[in-house]
């Protein structure tokens, strides 16, 4: 599986497009008027995480063959300034579900050692600077 995630901006206009192989889906990011996106990319990797979370954890209870009523993520982060990492990202679940709470619990902690984005996260991936052009579009 490949993913794409592609940014088009200019002062007053942000469009982002995210590419899973062949399957694009457009994102409703507004623009700052000095150019820029109106959503910085911490904000971005807490939502990247919670998601990442909720899609994972609806896998796993399905191939159990458990029911997942709806399911709250919330991440929380601490940054300091330009060019720091984060110091701190942490994230608390909510599952509504008619499970067995024990059950849907231990479902939720196997989920955290499975979600890709988080496992990417800890790890520390390297990320490079691949290319850079310059010039008119």
């Amino acid at each position: 599986m490949r993913i794409t995630a592609t940014v088009e901006n200019a002062p007053g206009s942000h469009e982002v497009t995210v590419t899973t192989d062949e399957w694009s889906t457009p994102l409703a990011i507004g623009a700052r008027d000095e150019g820029g996106s109106a959503v910085n990319g911490g904000e971005l990797l807490a939502a990247a995480l919670a998601t990442c979370f909720v899609n994972d954890l609806y896998r796993e209870a399905a191939s159990r063959g458990l029911r997942i009523d709806g399911v709250r993520v919330t991440v929380d982060s601490d940054w300091d300034g330009p060019g720091e990492p984060a110091r701190r990202i942490a994230y608390a679940v909510h599952v509504d579900s008619p499970e067995d709470p024990e059950v849907v619990d231990a479902l939720a902690r196997e989920t955290d050692g499975l979600a890709e984005v988080h496992g990417t996260v800890r790890g520390g991936m390297v990320v490079e600077l691949a290319d850079v052009q310059v010039g008119s579009r």
